[in-house]
């Protein structure tokens, strides 16, 4: 099930050589973290200012937590919180040719990329930080179409990603 998800991966935007699994890695591993967001049970996705369709999450500061961490990228991309715990879907393990990791306290040359699932309110816009992706629209939408979304200008394993978001909401009893 999902053989776009689980296949091996090259990330050439990053030079990473990704592997999704449902097992989660160590926290120590994890450097980035992204949500497919149910909100009124639609998938809520981001529009930066390049036109490009997102879901909301992305790298942990130094230290920072791993919910921690999703809480403010949430906020900052789709003007979101959390109603109740995330549920995490699984991760990409990935290893990077870069002699160097991306912010100097990250792990190196392995990290991981955690995917999660949850319930969201939509209470107020996107903090849009100068660092940071410049969101111009958030949007829920109904899956098929969050996936219809995703796969433009992605692989096919993002709309596999939320079509597991989906099974195992639907399995928790919430779709």
């Amino acid at each position: 099930m999902f053989p776009a998800l689980h296949a091996p991966q090259y990330w050439s935007w990053g030079r990473f050589d990704a592997q999704f699994s449902t097992e989660p890695p160590p926290d120590a591993l994890v450097t980035n973290i992204h949500l497919v967001g149910f909100a009124d049970g639609q998938v809520v996705l981001c529009r930066d200012d390049r036109d490009h369709w997102f879901l909301p999450g992305g790298t942990r500061e130094q230290d920072e937590g791993i919910v921690a961490c999703l809480a403010r990228e949430l906020r900052e991309e789709a003007g979101a919180r959390m109603l109740g715990e995330p549920h995490w879907l699984g991760a990409h393990r990935c290893r990077t040719e870069d002699p160097v990791p991306y912010r100097p306290w990250q792990p190196h040359p392995e990290k991981a990329w955690l995917w999660g699932w949850g319930e969201v309110a939509l209470d107020s816009a996107p903090t849009n930080p100068a660092d940071g992706e410049q969101v111009v629209e958030v949007r829920p939408v109904p899956p098929a179409e969050a996936q219809r979304l995703l796969l433009a200008g992605h692989d096919a394993w993002w709309g596999e990603l939320v079509a597991l978001a989906v099974e195992l909401r639907r399995r928790a009893g919430l779709g």
